[in-house]
């Protein structure tokens, strides 16, 4: 059987992480939960590897109420001690502020467009931006629809959503598509 080919970045010996490559990593998202959940995962990756993120997911899942919003929005200081002790995420008080703040706001831009995702979506103009990489070098840290995302989530309260976080999230979504040229995931829908 002939082997795949894959982007250059997942590794290989670490199945969690190529399945995430494989069956998740660039595919459009369209669920405001789902779409919450990888805010939440993205938020906490800030100046980690995503590798770590990934293999804490399912403590993040439990920990923040199963992605549901609503209910994170509600957390309160005895839901923030919790999480600061919870060995299975990471630590970070103020990415764990961040990430309940961001529920709050998260159903503000709800309010105001519908879903979360037709806002988010706009930015690119509610269809995938298809880059031509090839090699790990010719990944860029931002794009330039990740900053004006970035701003204008800033300019409605969220944190710890830059724009490099931002790209990594619109990655992650499916919102641009950067799998390399001859990455079997590269057409798939």
């Amino acid at each position: 059987m002939k082997e795949r080919i894959r982007c250059p970045w997942p590794v290989a010996d670490d199945a969690l992480y190529v399945a995430y490559h494989d069956e998740e990593w660039g595919v459009p998202v369209k669920d405001d939960r789902k779409m919450f959940e990888f805010l939440v995962l993205e938020t906490f990756q800030a100046g980690l590897s995503w590798r770590i993120v990934l293999h804490k997911r399912e403590n993040f899942r439990k920990a923040f109420a199963g992605f549901d919003y609503k209910k994170v929005s509600r957390f309160g200081k005895r839901d923030v001690a919790r999480l600061v002790c919870d060995a299975g995420i990471v630590r970070n008080r103020l990415k764990i502020a961040a990430a309940i703040h961001n529920a709050a706001r998260f159903q503000e831009v709800q309010k105001e467009f519908g879903t979360f995702t037709k806002y988010i979506w706009s930015f690119v103009g509610h269809k995938p931006i298809v880059h031509t990489l090839r090699t790990l070098k010719d990944y860029p840290v931002q794009i330039d629809e990740a900053v004006v995302l970035s701003k204008d989530l800033k300019t409605r309260g969220f944190k710890f959503l830059g724009p490099t976080v931002v790209y990594a999230h619109m990655q992650a979504v499916g919102m641009v598509n950067d799998h390399v040229v001859g990455c079997f995931r590269r057409g798939a829908k």
